[in-house]
């Protein structure tokens, strides 16, 4: 391939990179046979303000490479301009005899990252209306749970499975399970896991099933 077969390639594939991924990529291809890597082509500059014949970096930094970074590929890099645009950056180097050319890719993903501060705004909050609503929401369960006790009518060491999932069963009816780390809870009064009590949830969650189907 020579070098005006090699620059063509680059070329059409920049070009076709940036009309594809639109106006926030910049894609160029660089001379890197010169330390300066003066920019041959270039599409979509506006992201880092460059042009054809610069010799500025995506950094905004015009000093000369080292024979290491003129030959080597880097990949999903990140950058910030000196803009403050941030931008994901990818070169890729094409060596023939007589030519060392790169194609490189910026990326500006400056609104994305603005786009997932403000989704992740929106979606956080202090804490859930469960809670909120039911205050005390802690000695409320404790509450739930001594009275499902009672009605079991033995201390929780001498609990059989049958009782444990009766237990359950019990809480379940008065939505205990709707408190926050209810589950972790009752697994720790049981001294089972947590596992078990998801288990026993279940379980009685097919029952209500089974049941349901056979008065249909």
């Amino acid at each position: 391939m020579t070098r005006e077969e090699a620059f063509e390639f680059l070329d059409r594939t920049a070009q076709g990179i940036a009309e594809m991924f639109g106006a926030s990529c910049e894609t160029l291809v660089h001379d890197m046979g010169n330390p300066r890597h003066p920019i041959l082509s270039i599409y979509n500059g506006q992201v880092s303000g460059r042009e054809v014949g610069s010799t500025l970096d995506i950094l905004g930094s015009d000093k000369e490479l080292d024979a290491t970074a003129l030959t080597t590929d880097f990949v999903n890099l990140y950058a910030t301009t000196p803009l403050g645009r941030q931008i994901k950056s990818s070169t890729f180097h094409l060596i023939g005899e007589d030519y060392n050319l790169a194609l490189g890719i910026n990326f500006d993903f400056t609104s994305l990252a603005f786009a997932n501060r403000t989704l992740m705004g929106l979606m956080s909050a202090d804490a859930d209306l469960q809670s909120a609503l039911w205050t005390g929401g802690a000695g409320q369960l404790q509450e739930i749970f001594e009275e499902s006790m009672a009605a079991i009518g033995k201390p929780a060491g001498e609990l059989s499975k049958k009782d444990r999932m009766r237990l359950v069963a019990l809480m379940d009816q008065k939505n205990a399970f709707s408190f926050r780390k209810s589950v972790p809870f009752v697994a720790a009064r049981l001294k089972v896991s947590r596992y078990t009590v998801y288990k026993y949830l279940d379980e009685l969650a097919q029952e209500k099933a089974a049941q349901k189907e056979q008065k249909e």
